[in-house]
């Protein structure tokens, strides 16, 4: 499932960066690892998108009481590639990096949808 979430400019340049590898997150939409999260920035103070956003997986959901505030959850993120579907018709580009540029530490392999450490 795809779950579209607002997100603060400094959590999002963070994410972005390569920095945090983590989303904190009520869980009322029930989040599952293999889950995708569509981070969209969103400026606060002047209540407006920025049209910058990011997608990525969520490979590992930790939700214990000793360790997590009541109803909220702590996932582990990794950067998302997104084919681009022109890419389907020209057999010489089928993979398309939209990575975020957290591709330093990690990169998908071939004509899979998981996220793999290299």
């Amino acid at each position: 499932m795809v779950h579209e979430l607002k997100t603060n400019p400094e959590y999002f340049e963070d994410v972005i960066s390569g920095r945090k590898l983590f989303e904190v997150r009520k869980n009322d939409r029930f989040f599952e690892v293999g889950d995708l999260l569509a981070l969209n920035e969103y400026d606060e103070v002047n209540e407006v998108y920025t049209n910058r956003s990011c997608i990525v997986y969520v490979d590992y959901i930790l939700n214990h009481a000793t360790y997590c505030k009541e109803g909220y959850v702590v996932m582990s993120i990794k950067p998302c590639h997104v084919m681009n579907l022109e890419s389907m018709c020209n057999p010489n580009s089928m993979w398309v990096d939209y990575t975020v540029p957290l591709v330093s530490n990690y990169h998908c392999t071939e004509k899979t949808d998981h996220v793999e450490n290299n």
